[in-house]
């Protein structure tokens, strides 16, 4: 029985884009068994995906901190036995980048196996292509997820002609949030992704608060999740300036797990949100989604899957940050809000 190792590590919007390769794998090639190397941060995402059988996390990103503390080196030492209790018959890296091609070189191979990842043009780092025993090209032109997807479609030698368009198989939690009342429950809620580690792609917060005020208009909860202390304080400044009075007035999350995150999103009436893993994350769950682009080309990551997600803003162009207007609009469109509210 042929086993296979993904390694794609981070981050998460990468790590999202990368899980309809299992699901062409579970379609076109059933008695693989497939394993997953990803940053600690991401395990419970992958756990998430239905036709991994093992998840094995890495902690790059944090043992870098601290390379010579006694722990670390126990942590390294796990990792290593962790990944060489299998020999794989393939190591794709999907990432394409030096550590990511390391990592893969450090797992075991099984007689004849190999490791294989992006040829030298198309690697994000050309020289990640060093450390693999055969490159493959693909299409430039092509979304992240349909290069990864023709990454392992050449490696496992299936064809992604009748496979159509990503499927995002996830068993996401059923979960019980105390913190939202039933009533806004019952008459919806949408969430507002404001934050990104990126500042470029940032959307001005004076537009995220006229936008929480519109949907508390239409009778909608806006909902701002926050993963820091200061995107809690941006969450908390939107949702003051937003409020007006009595009648719906918006929420800041507490701190969630990833899981529970997918969940939050899962039942939104509308998530809105610039290019982040969660935007792309509410998309793979099929909420409807308004995506706010404007520091990166839709055509490379945005939504492309779903009749849900309407993807706005113009990569490199001046005012290329979409308006309220337009988002509003966008929601009129998705059925989330009366258009006569749109104005």
């Amino acid at each position: 029985m042929t086993r296979v190792l993904i390694v794609k590590t981070s981050s998460m919007g990468d790590v999202i884009h990368n899980i309809p390769v299992i699901a062409d794998i579970r379609r076109e090639r059933p008695t693989v068994i497939v394993d997953w190397m990803v940053e600690e941060a991401y395990v419970d995402l992958v756990r998430m995906t239905r036709g991994v059988s093992r998840v094995i996390p890495v902690a790059l990103r944090r043992w870098r901190k601290t390379p010579r503390d006694a722990a670390v080196r126990e942590q390294r030492l796990a990792f290593e036995a962790d990944l060489n209790a299998e020999r794989y018959d393939l190591v794709i890296d999907t990432q394409g980048l030096l550590k990511s091609a390391i990592l893969a070189r450090r797992a075991r191979l099984a007689a004849h196996g190999l490791r294989v990842g992006f040829s030298f043009g198309l690697a994000r780092e050309p020289l990640a292509r060093l450390f693999y025993d055969r490159g493959y090209g693909v299409d430039t032109r092509l979304h992240a997820i349909e290069r990864m997807r023709a990454l392992a479609a050449s490696a496992l030698g299936y064809s992604l002609e009748n496979l159509g368009l990503p499927r995002f198989e996830l068993d996401v939690p059923t979960v019980c949030f105390d913190w939202v009342a039933d009533e806004v429950a019952d008459a919806g809620y949408a969430v507002l992704l404001h934050a990104t580690a990126r500042p470029e792609k940032s959307w001005p917060v004076e537009r995220w608060i006229e936008l929480a005020r519109r949907c508390c208009a239409a009778g909608i909860v806006p909902v701002l999740p926050a993963g820091t202390d200061a995107e809690r304080l941006a969450a908390e400044t939107i949702a003051t300036a937003a409020r007006q009075g009595s009648g719906v007035a918006p929420l800041v999350a507490p701190a969630l797990t990833l899981p529970e995150v997918a969940a939050l999103l899962a039942n939104a009436r509308v998530v809105v949100g610039v290019d982040t893993g969660l935007l792309h994350l509410a998309a793979a769950v099929d909420a409807p989604v308004v995506g706010l682009f404007g520091a990166t080309p839709r055509w490379r990551y945005a939504p492309y899957w779903t009749t849900r997600a309407i993807n706005l803003g113009s990569f490199g162009e001046l005012g290329a940050q979409p308006t309220v207007d337009a988002v509003v609009d966008a929601l009129a469109r998705l059925d989330v809000i009366l258009p006569a509210l749109a104005g």
